[in-house]
């Protein structure tokens, strides 16, 4: 994934966290209807703030902005946030809005039923969750991949996933998947290992088994206090810096992903980014592969031999020699048939490929028609220096049917030497000093 998408990606999640705690940190319920509905509202938050909550809040945030980073290693500063604010709400502000209520109690198990009737539908629906959960947890992954710099396993990921959902599935649980704002969320605040995964798990058991009371008196205020920290680390400060120098493509496709990021969707935003990322690829690539091919006009670093160089000289009418380099793919395929214009003059068309590694179907369609529109025109077509991948390719396409066998050579000079032959055939040496003087 580019690296503009995952910057877009995270400076766009970091944002939904800052603007989604603006209300909770000032003791506001955060309005209904998204991100667009909660800055509409954002004046009537500000009209609306309670100051207990926002006192509580906003020292929250300032705990973990400067607690000094020696005496965060020992105790994590969200920790004291939470057990700090917690405390001055339960002694000084009582009225501050907390977690309240936390159901607790395990689930019945419910063994699965269904029946063959209703079966198609099951495994239609089964599929597309299967489908969405992988897209989530493996994006989710390639986040977590870039902020820790390190590499997941997808299959563990998956398979771990999908034992999961299937015994959360016997007691009534609804699918899950990878969520990027937590995994993300728990990097900042330290989680570096599968340990603090086990942990939140673990933590949520307890509470379900009869520690939910004393969560129930954390106030939100604290709570957003210190998720605006997380917003704030995780917006990419690093490339939004580098944006007044960065190439302006990969800038406004990061402004694109983290617009589509905060107001359409986490889903929407990437496959958006990485179709926009590709077909960008795509059109560098296609520039790159023109400005590869170059007549003999514009050479200078391709070792033609003297004796090719001569007849090139002796001949600049009627022999027109193009050089390939690199990779011809479907990018530059049509950019390829408009690019190779010969003149009416012209004899001889030379088409070195000696240079060129791989060609697929796009590029060698294209380049059958630079040589039956050439043939049919009377002008007479080389081809040089096949290598065997391209040469395979070209046959199974049935390309080489284009051109005679006997017009196919692996040495430059030698086809010189037949082009140079051609023309003397066709045009005799005093007839030529004539016509050119």
């Amino acid at each position: 994934m580019p690296f503009p998408v995952i910057s877009g990606f995270m400076s766009g999640i970091g944002c939904i966290i800052i603007i989604l705690q603006i209300a909770p940190l000032l003791g506001v319920i955060t309005p209904d209807g998204g991100m667009i509905a909660v800055l509409r509202a954002l004046p009537i938050i500000f009209a609306d703030m309670k100051w207990p909550a926002a006192v509580v809040g906003i020292g929250s945030l300032a705990i973990v902005l400067f607690m000094p980073v020696r005496l965060g290693r020992i105790v994590p500063a969200p920790l004291v946030a939470l057990l700090l604010g917690t405390l001055a709400v339960l002694w000084f502000f009582p009225g501050v809005p907390a977690l309240g209520e936390i159901a607790s109690g395990l689930p019945e198990f419910r063994p699965p039923h269904f029946t063959l009737a209703a079966l198609p539908d099951m495994i239609e629906s089964a599929l597309i969750l299967a489908l969405l959960g992988t897209i989530d947890s493996l994006l989710t992954s390639l986040i977590a991949d870039s902020v820790t710099r390190s590499h997941h396993k997808s299959n563990r990921e998956l398979i771990g996933q999908g034992i999961g959902n299937m015994i959360a599935g016997m007691f009534g649980g609804i699918p899950g998947a990878g969520a990027t704002m937590r995994t993300v969320i728990n990097i900042r605040s330290g989680g570096a290992t599968p340990i603090s995964g086990m942990l939140h798990a673990l933590i949520l058991l307890a509470l379900v088994l009869g520690l939910g009371p004393l969560a129930g008196h954390i106030p939100h205020a604290v709570l957003a206090g210190i998720l605006l920290k997380v917003g704030i680390d995780i917006v990419d400060w690093r490339y939004l810096r580098l944006v007044p120098r960065a190439p302006r493509a990969g800038v406004i496709l990061m402004f694109l992903v983290l617009g589509l990021t905060v107001f359409v969707d986490l889903i929407v935003a990437v496959t958006v980014g990485m179709v926009a990322s590709s077909l960008l690829f795509v059109k560098q690539m296609s520039d790159l592969q023109r400005s590869n091919v170059r007549s003999h006009n514009e050479l200078s670093d391709v070792p033609l031999s003297k004796t090719a160089r001569a007849i090139l000289a002796r001949y600049p009418s009627e022999i027109l020699y193009y050089h390939f380099s690199g990779a011809l793919s479907f990018g530059g395929a049509k950019g390829l048939t408009q690019q190779i214009a010969v003149d009416s003059g012209v004899k001889i068309l030379v088409l070195d490929l000696t240079n060129v590694m791989f060609i697929d179907t796009s590029a060698s369609l294209a380049l059958e028609e630079i040589m039956v529109q050439n043939r049919e025109s009377g002008v007479v077509v080389l081809l040089v220096g096949l290598c065997p991948p391209v040469e395979k390719i070209l046959r199974r396409l049935d390309v080489l049917k284009a051109i005679a066998a006997d017009h196919m050579y692996t040495d430059r000079t030698k086809a010189f030497e037949y082009a140079a032959q051609a023309i003397a055939d066709w045009i005799p040496e005093e007839e030529y000093v004539q016509y050119h003087n």
